[in-house]
């Protein structure tokens, strides 16, 4: 069995909280893309999926 120091742990946790910072970060930005960004793409039948997802997720966009 292997023991740490305290102030390592400590270190653990601030390094775990940024990683979830970030992870955070770019769950947020893929899912506005996704939903704001698709729904203007030029193609209809990408902007008809995002459309589509959009309603199934009871979010509204009109």
């Amino acid at each position: 069995m292997t023991t740490h120091p305290l102030h390592a742990t400590a270190g653990s946790a601030t390094r775990s909280a940024a990683r979830t910072s970030v992870a955070a970060f770019a769950a947020i930005l893929l899912g506005s893309f996704l939903l704001y960004g698709v729904g203007f793409a030029q193609p209809q039948q990408i902007h008809d999926a995002a459309h589509d997802t959009r309603h199934s997720f009871a979010f509204p966009c009109h």
